[in-house]
């Protein structure tokens, strides 16, 4: 077999395997999303968002607080991590630049907290605000899921405006504007779909996340907005049900399993969407 040959019959040998694996993959996406969904939509029914938690055995019983509670974390963590995150990617892209030693240790920062357990993240906030106060609390949540969500905002807004051309910037400045509305006007609106992108994602992952919220707001099984006492969340209710023996309980549970997965899958498609124009113009 001449080398060529061998070439070619390995190359062949890695794309099947490739395809293989592909095809392995997404079959299991395929099962445990068919799995999630016959189990979801079976126990979908109007009293899921009418009533709140009631003990097992009652029929008048839902998600009402939990969805609530859950739209509150999510809300508030918005509203405090998305600006921080696109601040801080904006002082790293514009202010920083790549040769800065400082601009380069907090993008290694936001890297390691980007791949670190969110667990860690909630046993932090448990130590630093749960323990001082003596309990739990909404604010506490909504801590750990902003911490959560700004590095991700911030790496995709630093390298968002790294896309957008330097000779923009210049044209700007030539024409006598200063930085701020540089970054305001030239920057950020060029890079505002790439952003937008990245805030969704952001909310995308934290949407799902139980571990720092069994740490920091615990949960609750009836409504309750005041964030300075535990309060209810979708991820940990829908772990508390799914995991007790009642079989109503675990219906709601599949219930909160499906509504949740259907609201991530919504901001990842809505997230590819966005960027998608973006891609095929390059």
């Amino acid at each position: 077999m001449s080398y060529t040959e061998k070439r070619i019959l390995i190359n062949k040998l890695v794309m099947v395997l490739s395809t293989l694996s592909a095809l392995i993959g997404m079959g299991f996406l395929l099962w445990i999303l068919s799995i999630l969904v016959i189990n979801g939509i079976d126990a979908i029914n109007w009293n899921i968002f009418i009533y709140e938690g009631a003990p097992p055995g009652y029929e008048e019983s839902g998600l009402k607080h939990a969805l609530i509670g859950q739209a509150l974390l999510i809300g508030v963590s918005t509203l405090i991590g998305v600006p921080l995150g696109i601040l801080a990617g904006t002082y790293l892209s514009e202010y920083g630049g790549l040769k800065s030693k400082l601009a380069n240790i907090i993008r290694d920062i936001s890297d390691i907290m980007m791949s670190a357990p969110s667990i860690v993240i909630g046993s932090f906030v448990y130590a630093v605000i749960v323990a001082p106060m003596g309990n739990f609390s909404g604010w506490a949540g909504i801590a750990a899921l902003s911490i959560i969500m700004v590095p991700i905002i911030l790496r995709t807004t630093d390298d968002m405006l790294q896309l957008v051309p330097s000779t923009l910037r210049e044209a700007a400045f030539a024409l006598g504007a200063p930085k701020y509305k540089v970054i305001l006007q030239v920057v950020l609106r060029g890079a505002k779909t790439g952003i937008l992108t990245g805030v969704l994602l952001g909310v995308a992952r934290v949407s799902g996340e139980t571990a720092p919220l069994l740490f920091t707001s615990f949960n609750d099984n009836f409504l309750n907005t005041d964030l300075s006492e535990p309060i209810a969340s979708l991820t940990v209710t829908m772990f508390n049900y799914a995991t007790s023996p009642y079989e109503d309980w675990q219906k709601l549970g599949w219930a909160a399993a499906f509504i949740l997965s259907m609201f991530i899958l919504t901001l990842n498609i809505l997230g590819r969407v966005i960027l998608a124009p973006k891609r095929n113009k390059k």
